[in-house]
């Protein structure tokens, strides 16, 4: 019964007409003596050609089968999956539409192909069988053998470099600033703006370094430099972030500021130590980037308008909430550039401060030497403003400065970690916030998500399953027309290219003010704002839905569950 697998694959070539039983009786026996698979041991006999066994691998495996005719004459480029890659792993991309890639690989058992694709790319995968020359002929005609940039720069550098980093401090500065390695990491950032990044993952493993771009909130694989050349990068990037090369134990954080085209960045650097080297995060931010006017950020009318007129009052608190990389930052500052003006000071406290404003007074906490948000926002209401920006509200000492500050006439703006509007107000008690002091000073909690916008260059009509309309609580009617990404270059085969906001605005009144005071759950308050008119994430995001701007599916992944 152990042979069950192997012997189906036999049976297909003797169905065939290809071999005859014995044959197969005979190339069993190979295989478990020799080790092999049975394919292999049909091939060593002569009995069968490799083609013969890779179309009956397809068959069993109900996969379809393309010979070296069938594939593209040139394959579809991607940038996340470089040829090396497809040269080491034997597959090469077929097609790309909508979300779904096709491949080619001459190894249909390797159960780790699809998902590292699935990864590397953001798309889903579908196997196709070809033979191992006709995919390395096809990856050679596509790409005509050329060495990629990267490739030219790591040709001929110097291998002394340990995989380990264990050179000494003088070694590891000489490295940083040798031509190859400057370019080498020049070449990564310039890459990473091309491809509109907004984070840079260098991750050393134990056999290789890994390259990732986070592209409108997804990781995509990138061309990665040989792991040997892992310290003689880190180093490079440590001294450009003017951290500590020697310290390879600690966690660190640094700043890089370069022109790029004219351009110029700040790269926020943050360092781990991890088993196999030190772990590096950049952080691109372009000025270019995140002083949108909130008319630009995706706003519907009827919600902006009222969170106009919130940022405008003379005092209270007004609170953004979503995940990490939702894009709250860029929501305060466009707040904050909306009412900047020669009449009004603006004071903040942010960690860090990532984008330097015109006309307002930014404090970076240094909690080291005690400038911690709650000390910095004690001093700040000192200093008379009219407003205050704290960059997060983290504990119950800073909730309550920050209540104090907008009880004494200051317009208060900061952010919390919750999953929707209403779930602000939870989060404030559990931190110790005596109820009538929230809903005493609260305004308004704005909630949001950044959803990929559809890349307009290949939109094309869609119609989502009914298990995703189900999942969002929508009957789409027939008059409504949704859209989606087929794929192209210009969005790199993912069918999205930039982000747009969804927004909840949940406006306390003096009924939501009573449930603060009698501790109502998050769920009455919410069906409370519901019933008052507030929009929800997936109905904002329904909304974009029906404008063309994003997909149903890309609004399942934002939101969470009890959205």
């Amino acid at each position: 019964m152990g042979m069950a697998g192997p012997r189906l694959l036999g049976e297909i070539l003797v169905q065939e007409g290809l071999t005859t039983p014995d044959v197969v009786e005979r190339a069993l026996a190979r295989a478990q003596t020799m080790g092999e698979l049975i394919g292999e041991a049909l091939v060593a006999l002569g009995a069968v050609t490799a083609d013969d066994v890779l179309r009956a691998l397809a068959r069993q495996q109900n996969l379809p089968y393309m010979s070296a005719d069938e594939l593209p004459s040139a394959l579809p480029v991607l940038k996340n999956l470089s040829p090396k890659y497809l040269r080491q792993n034997a597959v090469c991309p077929v097609s790309v539409e909508g979300g779904l890639l096709t491949v080619a690989t001459a190894d249909p058992l390797n159960p780790i192909i699809v998902d590292d694709l699935r990864q590397s790319t953001g798309l889903n995968v579908k196997i196709v069988v070809s033979p191992p020359d006709a995919i390395t002929e096809a990856i050679d005609r596509t790409y005509d053998g050329a060495a990629t940039p990267l490739q030219r720069i790591v040709e001929g550098m110097d291998d002394e470099a340990g995989p380990d980093g264990d050179e000494d401090v003088n070694h590891l500065r000489d490295m940083a600033f040798e031509a190859p390695v400057v370019r080498l990491v020049n070449l990564l950032v310039e890459n990473a703006i091309s491809a509109e990044a907004s984070d840079i993952h260098i991750e050393p493993f134990e056999d290789t370094l890994r390259i990732r771009y986070r592209v409108d909130g997804i990781l995509y694989e990138q061309e990665a430099p040989p792991r040997r050349l892992q310290a003689a990068v880190t180093s490079r990037i440590k001294i450009m972030a003017e951290m500590n090369i020697a310290e390879r134990r600690l966690p660190q954080d640094g700043r890089i500021r370069v022109t790029l085209h004219g351009q110029r960045v700040d790269i926020r650097v943050s360092t781990i130590p991890t088993v196999h080297g030190e772990s590096i995060v950049m952080r691109l931010l372009q000025r270019s980037s995140v002083f949108h006017p909130l008319e630009k950020l995706g706003f519907p009318t009827g919600t902006l308008k009222r969170f106009e007129s919130l940022i405008k009052r003379p005092h209270g608190i007004v609170l953004v909430t979503g995940p990490t990389g939702s894009g709250k930052t860029t929501t305060l500052y466009a707040a904050l550039d909306k009412i900047n003006a020669p009449g009004v000071k603006i004071i903040t406290v942010e960690d860090p401060v990532e984008y330097q404003l015109k006309g307002v007074n930014q404090i970076p906490v240094k909690p080291k030497i005690g400038l911690t948000f709650a000390n910095g926002l004690r001093h700040i209401v000192r200093q008379d403003p009219d407003v205050i920006l704290v960059g997060e509200i983290r504990d119950l000492e800073t909730a309550e400065i920050a209540i104090q500050a907008s009880l004494t006439g200051h317009l208060v703006f900061s952010t919390l970690h919750t999953n929707d509007a209403p779930g602000a107000i939870t989060r404030l008690q559990d931190m110790g916030v005596e109820g009538y002091l929230v809903a005493s000073v609260l305004e308004a909690v704005l909630a949001q998500r950044l959803v990929r916008r559809i890349c307009p260059a290949c939109r094309v009509p869609d119609t989502p399953s009914k298990a995703d309309l189900d999942a969002l609580g929508i009957e789409a009617g027939p008059d409504i027309t949704l859209f989606r990404g087929k794929g192209c270059e210009e969005c790199r085969g993912t069918g999205y290219r930039g982000r747009s906001g969804i927004y909840e605005l949940f406006v306390l009144d003096e009924d939501a003010r009573s449930l603060i005071l009698k501790r109502a759950s998050t769920r009455d308050i919410r069906q409370h704002a519901v019933a008052r008119g507030m929009v929800t994430l997936r109905m904002d995001g329904w909304k974009r839905a029906c404008e063309g701007v994003t997909t149903v599916e890309e609004i399942l992944r934002v939101t969470q569950e009890d959205a």
